[in-house]
């Protein structure tokens, strides 16, 4: 079992500092690491942002738009919801022209929704896209500085760069435990996708 806080620090482990506040719309979110969640909770901060009323832009990077959470995101109403279609794999021989074309069409689709007043926007695996090479480290940072203040931005992915946790407001890691994967389980319609 991993050391755990004391008490006192056990929700937030680092002091506040300057004055309490409560900000507007434009901070941005880093969901990244090797476990599970990541886009469960953009999608859950959809949901909620979604349901006070906030127009909510959520696109998918290296994926294929066949995630069983698609079909809600496209039916709820204040969610606009996009994916440039089937994404490959990335195998060991690395990525492939429609790997960058996926890439940079998802941007644009970011880029767009911010130029038409989305209030948030979640770019689920922009990070990873970013790992894999198929979207530049500038187009990343220029994403964010344009929402920086205006526009609530959420990336998510496997890893985050210094720079992108740098830029970034809130910066959550997520850890893998213990996951039925490494028993020889496939994943689950409606559960892991």
């Amino acid at each position: 079992m991993p050391d755990r806080p004391p008490m006192k620090h056990l929700y937030y482990p680092q002091e506040r500092q300057g004055l309490v506040q409560r900000p507007g719309l434009g901070l941005i979110h880093v969901c990244f690491g090797q476990g599970v969640g990541k886009s469960t909770r953009s999608v859950g901060l959809a949901v909620r942002a979604a349901s006070a009323g906030l127009r909510v832009f959520f696109v998918q990077f290296m994926k294929s738009g066949d995630s069983s959470e698609v079909k809600f995101l496209s039916q709820t109403e204040n969610i606009i919801y996009r994916c440039p279609g089937k994404h490959p794999f990335i195998l060991s021989k690395g990525p492939q022209a429609v790997h960058y074309e996926h890439a940079e069409e998802a941007l644009w689709y970011a880029k767009r929704a911010q130029k038409e007043g989305a209030e948030v926007i979640i770019c689920d695996e922009m990070l990873s896209a970013l790992v894999f090479e198929v979207l530049s480290m500038d187009s990343a940072l220029e994403l964010i500085e344009s929402c920086r203040g205006q526009t609530e931005l959420v990336l998510t992915g496997i890893d985050a760069a210094p720079e992108i946790i740098a830029a970034a407001d809130y910066a959550t890691e997520f850890k893998a435990v213990k996951h039925p994967y490494y028993k020889g389980h496939l994943a689950r319609k409606g559960i892991e996708y």
